[in-house]
């Protein structure tokens, strides 16, 4: 029986470390997936993980004067609607603690009625600073008790005042879709096709491809189709005038427009293609995902123990959030100025950005299929 395997082809600049962006694509092989270049491999062999990245990360060794570093963890464990992902994100966390060992980990409940309380309370215990939370509702709640830095697992709405020791980490989906649309401009598409679902995930991609796209070309819109069960002759009479599409959709969807198109035609997605099970009409769609499932043995992904419980890949990226978000708590707490501040992440090259968001690059594979 066949099935997708990722087969990562080019790992972007920005994902790598000074010494190692030397050229334009660092080619590494996958796991157990043959190697397949779209560019030239680095000179550079892979730094070891410890080796920081820039000064501010080698600055972030935080020395309390009261004793050792203290990070209270705030996530909502015992809510019925949040409390498997909270789960999820706090074991990823201890793992990366486990690991580390630079801090001590102080976890509290807190649900959205009581985040104020238990913010309030982590601030009594004394902690440096704060994981948490992970509702938006949340965050805008302790948003004005914010007295250390505190890292939100989730987006900040601009009704929330903005407070400099604020700082978000989250998984968003927009994200994904402009990096696709930067990839697919540097690889010199001018017409791309994009195509969306009705769902709201869909939807969210689809006005964050658009977006990027005009500040890219210059004002110009990208021709848009909806895929729907009638729409397949409309499809490929649009890819006439295409040189790549871009699917802004699940993965069963996208097979089904795949199988249609040349195998020729460039095809680009998000994470939400890479999943465990794909279709095999996905094979030759470039896709981007995170490094903790593309670069399994990459040293900065290694070191930390995968989850000990299975668990599906989506849930299983709120468990590589919790990793990376214990790595920036660590360094955020030592950081004098953290502007700039940067993490070769095991969900991505996290850079902070504006509005005090970490932002996520994400390293480009390719779907392949595999015969067993």
């Amino acid at each position: 029986m066949q099935r997708l395997t990722p087969l990562l082809v080019g790992v972007l600049m920005t994902w790598l470390t000074p010494t190692m962006a030397q050229t334009p694509d660092y080619i590494i092989q996958s796991n157990t997936a043959p190697l397949k270049l779209l560019g030239q491999p680095a000179s550079k062999p892979l730094v070891p993980a410890a080796a920081p990245r820039d000064a501010s990360a080698t600055a972030a060794k935080p020395q309390p004067a009261n004793g050792r570093l203290r990070v209270g963890l705030l996530l909502p464990t015992g809510s019925a609607t949040l409390g498997e992902a909270a789960a999820v994100v706090r074991s990823g966390v201890e793992a990366a603690a486990s690991v580390d060992q630079n801090a001590e980990l102080v976890p509290i409940d807190a649900s959205e009625d009581t985040a104020v309380a238990s913010y309030r309370q982590a601030l009594a215990g004394g902690v440096n600073v704060v994981i948490g939370p992970l509702s938006r509702g949340a965050i805008a709640a302790v948003a004005p008790l914010v007295s250390v830095p505190t890292l939100a697992l989730n987006s900040i709405g601009r009704e929330v005042p903005a407070n400099p020791k604020l700082f978000s980490l989250s998984l968003i989906v927009e994200g994904e879709a402009r990096q696709v649309a930067r990839l697919m401009h540097e690889d010199g598409r001018a017409n791309p096709l994009l195509l969306f679902g009705a769902d709201s995930l869909s939807q969210r991609l689809r006005q964050a491809f658009i977006d990027e796209w005009r500040v890219l070309s210059r004002g110009k819109s990208p021709m848009a189709l909806e895929a729907k069960q009638d729409s397949l002759p409309a499809i490929l009479q649009a890819v006439a005038g295409a040189d790549a599409v871009f699917m802004a959709l699940d993965a069963h969807e996208a097979g089904i427009v795949k199988a249609a198109l040349a195998p020729e035609l460039p095809v680009y997605g998000t994470s939400q293609l890479n999943g465990r099970g794909s279709v095999a009409a996905l094979a030759g769609v470039r896709v981007i995902d995170m490094p903790w499932f593309l670069m399994p043995e990459h040293p900065a992904v290694k070191r930390y123990p995968r989850p000990a419980a299975a668990l599906t890949m989506q849930t299983e990226r709120l468990y590589a959030l919790g990793v990376d978000a214990w790595r920036l708590a660590v360094l955020l707490a030592g950081a004098r100025q953290p502007a700039g501040l940067r993490l070769d992440g095991v969900t991505g090259d996290l850079r902070l950005g504006r509005d005090r968001l970490f932002e996520r690059q994400l390293p480009m594979a390719v779907l392949s299929v595999e015969q067993p």
